[in-house]
């Protein structure tokens, strides 16, 4: 209770103190918030591009881009090392894609019975199945299944047509027959059919003047290969590109690089959004601790000589500094939850959730807030506890 006297006794410049660290604590939440989710779903990709190798064309980017023959399925599957090799097409599930996407854009891919087994990244249906479809069947990440406002049984036209549609749009029907569980990766924003159905979309999805010249069922987007137990996949990536040309096998470890390349930037926001919280924060609480013991110095002398020990004044002083940031930590942590929050709200029609508030950052937040507090105070705490009891007494 005395610790909450002596802060309420000077309230203007602790609540000044309080909202300095307030606004730092805030700005670690929301900028932890956003590395957070950025985080969920380069960790999903890492998962996901770990366990295989991708193969695309050979002019395609170790992200995809270009089309493979798909006789090039068998010459893969038959390179020593190789235990399963699967065809992928994709094609964009949206027939206006000019928006903005975070992440990855809701997209039609292919469903690859069997790959299950071997790959470490596993999807889960929360109703229907998600898996061994038939033509004209979908399964919806559950992203694209509320922004489509889709259910099992339903139909949905893929893609879905813009508002103004070209007169060489296509698109066709399909029924839901699955719902995913939301895994705040790449799959919330999938919309998984068989490989015909994801052929003839990425065929569909090209200019006309190629359209017309092609056939989808003799092509697809790209390979995905799983290795035998044992075997390097960088080095039979190598291999693949040795022994089967014109396609492009990318290392996994290439991607997987580039990937936590890419998260970099989000870290290093996180990083300065922490040292702004240390500089404001514990400049304030500084200041304030040590203006405290100047206009206390009887009141720490009085003490002193009824027989206050040194420890106790250092606790005294502690304590209110821990308190102070304690409570700007608090205020600081609901300020970056309401702020994630309406802002998610705000984008959630689109399936754009930016901010990821997870129990770990909130305690790390509270944690760091009252430690802040802490370490600012022990100095004004120390030449507290350290003052002349006599000298104390004798100022005014």
């Amino acid at each position: 209770m005395e610790i909450l006297r002596n802060l309420w006794r000077r309230k203007l410049r602790n609540f000044l103190t309080i909202t300095g660290i307030a606004i730092g604590i805030m700005a670690f939440t929301t900028m932890g918030s956003l590395a957070q989710r950025n985080q969920k779903l380069i960790d999903g990709g890492v998962k996901y591009f770990s366990d295989h190798i991708s193969v695309g064309a050979s002019n395609s980017s170790q992200f995809g881009g270009g089309l493979v023959s798909l006789d090039k399925l068998e010459a893969i599957r038959k390179v020593d090392g190789v235990a399963a090799a699967f065809a992928s097409a994709s094609a964009p599930a949206k027939g206006d894609t000019s928006g903005f996407s975070f992440g990855v854009p809701a997209s039609i891919v292919t469903d690859q019975p069997g790959a299950e087994q071997y790959s470490n990244f596993k999807i889960t249906a929360q109703s229907g199945r998600s898996t061994n479809l038939k033509d004209g069947e979908v399964v919806l990440g559950s992203d694209i299944a509320n922004e489509f406002k889709k259910s099992l049984g339903d139909k949905l036209d893929l893609p879905t047509a813009p508002a103004t549609p070209r007169a060489d749009f296509i698109n066709h029907t399909f029924t839901v027959v699955g719902i995913l569980d939301k895994t705040l990766t790449a799959p919330d924003n999938f919309a998984i059919v068989t490989l015909h159905d994801a052929q003839r979309a990425m065929g569909d999805s090209l200019s006309p003047a190629i359209r017309n010249q092609i056939d989808p069922s003799i092509l697809i987007g790209g390979i995905d290969v799983y290795g035998k137990p044992g075997v390097n996949l960088d080095d039979l990536a190598k291999k693949i590109n040795n022994k089967v040309p014109g396609v492009k096998a990318n290392p996994p470890s290439e991607i997987v690089k580039a990937f936590k390349q890419f998260s970099f930037i989000f870290s290093a926001i996180t990083l300065g959004a922490a040292l702004l919280a240390l500089i404001i924060g514990g400049l304030a609480v500084v200041n304030t601790m040590l203006m405290s013991v100047t206009e206390r110095y009887r009141e720490i002398g009085l003490k002193k000589a009824v027989g206050a020990k040194t420890r106790h004044i250092l606790r005294e002083f502690i304590a209110e500094s821990a308190a102070i940031g304690l409570i700007g930590g608090t205020t600081g942590l609901f300020l970056g939850w309401v702020i994630t929050s309406l802002i998610n709200a705000a984008t959630a029609d689109k399936n754009l959730q930016l901010f990821l508030l997870t129990p770990s950052l909130a305690i790390t937040a509270l944690v760091f807030a009252t430690g802040l507090g802490v370490i600012a105070g022990v100095i004004p705490a120390l030449q507290a506890a350290r003052l002349d009891p006599v000298t104390a007494l004798r100022s005014q």
